[in-house]
């Protein structure tokens, strides 16, 4: 009979044989993680964050990080004294204002997440998309339709950007060496012009690029929800697809479930929508049967 002061341990030995089948099974194997949303506002939440990142890596899993940052150009442009203006849900980015994008997202964030993860232990490197031309982008153009059987209005929202080409040679050179990639979602346009890009649409196309085993989207929200606000557990791109056309799925989580389906179709494992306000929502994601969150995969 065990003893009372050997069932605790006992209760952690079994967590860690339940885990066991997922590390076999993700051992070197690359997952790219959208940092995002609550989970960068909040002090407890980007400690946990930086510990499962640093416990992913020590495990043999290769995890690569691509973070926004938008609260926080915001605060730092309301310092200024510069208004944040939006265009269906895109900021307004002229070269004053991707200036300051740029800098608090590769020179702020950027750093603060990577010190964050080297103090839990992790060999982390900060990269902007322009570092060893890693995001190869080009101008994005709204188009916005006016009205029926007439030419969609083209609208210029600045230095924002879309991802042409990702060359993922120096984020593999990095993984190889035992480095954790943090990159900010900028790119370099033809003549070097930098472009802001959605760290959501980064993260999908990094992820195809390095052949991702899986890409996992934080959010302020549980995951898809259906037209009675139910959380979806599991949807395969045409069902997700089906989904959007009859406008369950809108706002903010279109272009989130957008570029899982793109990432699927170019290849990456499975994604992941999952609610970044969880303690531990990477590892109880990865790590569980149930999981949390949407999985979003191919049919």
């Amino acid at each position: 009979m065990q003893s009372d002061n050997l069932k605790k341990p006992m209760e952690k030995a079994d967590i860690l044989l339940e885990v066991l089948p997922y590390i076999k099974r993700f051992y070197d194997k690359t997952i790219v993680i959208k940092y995002g949303g609550h989970a960068m506002g909040d002090d407890n939440l980007k400690e946990m964050f930086a510990m499962d990142v640093v416990m992913m890596k020590y495990i043999g899993i290769n995890p690569v990080i691509v973070h926004g940052g938008g609260p926080q150009i915001g605060a730092f442009l309301k310092k200024l004294g510069k208004d944040s203006k939006f265009v269906r849900g895109m900021r307004v980015t002229d070269e004053e204002t991707m200036d300051i994008v740029e800098m608090v997202l590769t020179g702020k964030v950027n750093k603060e997440i990577v010190g964050l993860i080297n103090n839990h232990g992790g060999r982390a490197v900060g990269l902007s998309g322009k570092d060893g031309n890693i995001i190869e982008a080009e101008k994005y153009l709204l188009s916005a339709e006016k009205a029926k059987d007439t030419p969609p209005e083209i609208i210029d929202i600045g230095m924002v950007g879309r991802v042409r080409k990702v060359n993922s040679g120096l984020i593999e050179s990095l993984i190889a060496d035992g480095f954790i990639p943090v990159i900010a979602p900028t790119g370099a346009g033809d003549e070097g012009e930098t472009y802001n890009i959605n760290a959501d649409i980064v993260a999908g196309e990094v992820a195809a690029a390095l052949g991702a085993e899986k890409l996992i989207l934080l959010t302020d929200v549980e995951g898809i929800l259906d037209g009675k606000d139910r959380l979806i557990n599991s949807i395969n791109n045409v069902e997700a697809d089906e989904l959007i056309e009859d406008g369950t799925i809108s706002g903010g989580m279109y272009p989130k479930v957008k570029c899982c389906i793109k990432a699927l179709r170019k290849g990456v494992g499975k994604t992941h929508i999952i609610d970044g306000r969880l303690d531990h929502a990477i590892l109880l994601e990865i790590f569980t049967d149930s999981g949390i969150g949407t999985e979003v995969v191919k049919d």
